[in-house]
């Protein structure tokens, strides 16, 4: 298919998808579908699960994948309406009852201490998207910026097991959730932000998003698959569409990432579902093994991004 028969195919898909098309591909803000994501779909499956305390899951974070923490980091990657109601009612739930002591959020009873970087990227992500007000960030903020490693990025691991090297994990969630909250507008600690932000993705770009600054070889060959959603982990798909998103001018040391993207590429012209992450979900949006809407519309914003024709 050329690229105008893929858009077709994206557009007779989820109403998520279809208002990411014409956001992304086409140039075309479309409140419309925007507002209908909340109602129908995917986005109303989600919002149907929601309970009566505000919650999803059993708890925040329990279990995976359809804890009030990944539903919330789902609901953020459909492009859900910024001021739905209810997502912003059990975030205000969260930052009222799971601040740890670091200032960031608490998991559950063993992370009232000390919270998980990652976590507190993540959060800070779909918590900015959803317009929490800025003056309840600002601990989670301090404790991120708190994390940085000498390398220049994060590690969720170095207060638990004591890493002393930052993880491409750690660190994309972690950018994720500073651009999310500059991109609100909000000013807390902006410099110290500039500079983690800087260094976070000098880190990505020293490991060519998947090689090993010490001896060039494959990180981890998940690294270089593309299942949806991303959850937590890290993938190259996942690390290029951030920096599209944060609009980061071209680097040679993306090249490698490209060319893997582009061996997975079908003939005709769309890109599979990959095996997702084991775990409970609320319900499967796409099945694996066949051609996938969102790692089609995803890799496709990024190859537009930077101008990159595949042939």
């Amino acid at each position: 298919m050329d690229e105008k028969h893929i858009i077709e195919w994206l557009l007779k898909g989820d109403v998520s998808i279809q208002y990411q098309v014409y956001r992304d591909l086409l140039n075309e803000e479309r409140p419309d579908l925007q507002e209908r994501i909340g109602v129908e779909g995917w986005g109303g499956q989600f919002l149907s699960k929601r309970k009566a305390n505000g919650h999803w899951g059993d708890r925040f974070y329990q279990p995976k994948w359809i804890s009030t923490h990944y539903t919330l980091l789902d609901l953020r990657n459909l492009a859900l309406s910024p001021t739905n109601r209810l997502v912003q009612e059990s975030i205000n739930l969260v930052l009222d009852s799971n601040l740890a002591q670091d200032g960031g959020i608490a998991l559950g009873p063993s992370t009232f201490v000390h919270s998980d970087v990652c976590v507190n990227g993540m959060f800070l992500n779909y918590a900015s998207y959803f317009k929490a007000k800025e003056k309840r960030l600002t601990s989670i903020v301090d404790s991120i910026i708190k994390e940085i490693m000498p390398d220049g990025g994060f590690n969720c691991r170095s207060t638990r097991s004591g890493a002393t090297h930052s993880s491409l994990h750690s660190t994309l969630s972690v950018l994720e959730g500073i651009f999310e909250f500059q991109k609100a507008g909000y000013n807390y600690r902006h410099k110290d932000l500039r500079r983690v932000k800087e260094s976070s993705e000098q880190f990505i770009f020293m490991h060519h998003f998947f090689l090993s600054d010490k001896t060039g070889e494959i990180i981890n060959k998940d690294f270089l698959k593309m299942p949806y959603p991303s959850r937590w982990k890290y993938n190259i798909l996942r690390a290029l569409d951030y920096f599209q998103y944060a609009d980061v001018k071209w680097d040679d040391r993306m090249a490698e990432a490209f060319d893997n993207i582009e061996k997975k590429r079908n003939r005709n012209g769309t890109w599979i579902m990959q095996a997702a992450h084991p775990g409970k979900v609320h319900f499967v949006m796409e099945k694996t093994g066949i051609p996938s809407r969102w790692n089609t519309l995803r890799a496709m914003r990024v190859l537009n991004h930077f101008h990159i024709k595949l042939n």
